[in-house]
């Protein structure tokens, strides 16, 4: 006997709410089972999440705040350089390229505090990169002296009378402030005449005098481009990715996990296996500790995590995104399953075109790619998302936005999932995008008031 119509409704009715209740049930039990170190993340299916066609993250007319080159770097004239130099220095840069980039930076404005001439350096990188290229490799040396001229003095090499002479090291890890370099340092170059340091990254610049603070600046942000052939590559490879584009600098590497002390759940073996060797010894947070450490946001972002939050930003997954990343990112398809229009240049470049280059000239594709990009995103704000956010500031492209990690994992702490945790993330990034806290910029940079904040 076949049921009655309205019965069949009632009855598919209390079927469909009965699976919803038991859903939601599972999803608390779930979130209540974790231990303190792992992470539940419910995500709300794609189609849940409620586009707002009329919404735009991206909406410049609502910034309150912009950034902008401080004038009196800007600005001339410059403090005369006195006649003689006291002396010649050099900067030790390890590290990635944007690392040494700083450092370099740094360099420039010691170099000036101290009345010395700076010595072009070498980039010391470590095996992790693989990478054996030197300044001369990445940016363009003339140039670089050139734009220097009246900032500080610029040698690529030693006068013939020190010719030979190897620097005295002068340990500069703990020094804080330009008073411990005149103390300290000062008298070290002029007795030595040749000095090598690595500039500490607690030094506070703020406290320089402005005409070393110009050269720092300067130097930075106007002296450095890169070498002709790669800026050509770099050209080909921006005018290869379907325009308009997002540059998305998604960081998930082995080496940056392990540093981070996180731990994860639902990886891939791969994954897994790379991680554990990249921890050399540093032993992941457990229990209490881990959940406060991921609760302030210190545990990067997955992938598929990554993906969930530029839906709950309103970014269509149709959208060109090019993965400014390197060839050790962990679980890419988490982001490129949902972000199918995804490109790197590894996609995009024949391997003859990439053979050769390594970490310091394929980072530099990335850089050209991300300060030229109609839009950037950083998930984690390091040394190359600083000089990518401080770049485009100066070129005057403000689609610049940091994702909020510490916002997301309080937000998933507290039981927000589906359409209250894209509300919450929405509400966060319009707010740090409207107001410039995202892409806050130190030293050479100054806040310009758009508008004032309703």
């Amino acid at each position: 006997m076949l049921m009655p119509m309205a019965a069949l409704k009632q009855a598919v009715s209390g079927v469909f709410l009965a699976a919803l209740v038991i859903s939601i049930l599972v999803v608390n039990l779930l979130s209540t089972m974790l231990s303190p170190g792992q992470h539940f993340i419910p995500f709300a299916p794609m189609l849940m999440i409620n586009r707002r066609k009329d919404v735009d993250i991206w909406n410049v007319e609502q910034r309150i705040v912009d950034w902008k080159p401080c004038q009196w770097w800007k600005a001339k004239p410059l403090t005369p350089l006195p006649e003689k130099s006291n002396g010649y220095i050099k900067v030790e840069c390890y590290g990635g390229l944007n690392q040494m980039r700083r450092d370099l930076c740094d360099g420039v404005g010691i170099a000036r505090l101290l009345n010395a001439t700076f010595v072009l350096p070498n980039f010391e990188v470590a095996a992790y990169w693989n990478d054996t290229s030197g300044f001369a490799d990445i940016f363009d040396v003339d140039y670089f002296i050139q734009q220097m001229e009246g900032f500080v003095h610029v040698v690529k090499e030693l006068p013939e009378d020190l010719a030979g002479r190897k620097p005295v090291r002068v340990d500069c890890h703990k020094r804080k402030g330009h008073f411990d370099y005149v103390e300290s340092v000062l008298p070290a170059l002029l007795d030595h005449i040749f000095i090598a340091i690595t500039p500490a990254m607690s030094q506070r610049s703020d406290r320089y005098p402005i005409y070393a603070k110009a050269a720092r600046c300067h130097a930075c942000f106007e002296a450095l481009r890169l070498v002709k052939h790669l800026e050509q590559k770099g050209s080909q490879l921006l005018k290869m990715i379907p325009q308009p584009f997002l540059s998305l600098h998604l960081r998930f590497e082995p080496d940056m996990i392990a540093y981070s002390q996180c731990q994860y759940t639902n990886l891939s073996q791969n994954s897994i296996d790379a991680i554990e060797a990249a921890r050399a010894g540093r032993i992941p947070w457990a229990g209490n500790a881990a959940l406060s450490w991921r609760k302030r946001g210190k545990c990067p972002l997955t992938p598929k995590e990554t993906a969930f939050m530029l839906q709950a930003l309103q970014i269509p997954v149709e959208t060109n995104v090019y993965l400014a990343s390197g060839d050790g990112l962990l679980e890419g398809e988490g982001f490129t399953s949902v972000y199918t229009n995804s490109y790197t240049k590894s996609l995009l470049l024949n391997e003859t075109s990439l053979m050769g280059m390594h970490g310091n000239s394929r980072a530099a594709l990335d850089y050209y790619v991300s300060i030229n990009s109609d839009a950037y995103i950083a998930t984690y704000f390091g040394n190359m998302d600083k000089m990518v956010f401080a770049m485009r500031a100066l070129r005057g492209l403000s689609k610049t936005l940091l994702l909020n990690r510490r916002a997301f994992a309080e937000a998933v702490y507290h039981g927000l999932h589906g359409q209250k945790l894209t509300e919450v993330l929405w509400k966060t990034h319009k707010n740090d995008f409207k107001t410039g806290r995202a892409s806050a910029l130190p030293d050479c940079f100054c806040q310009s008031i758009l508008q004032n904040p309703l």
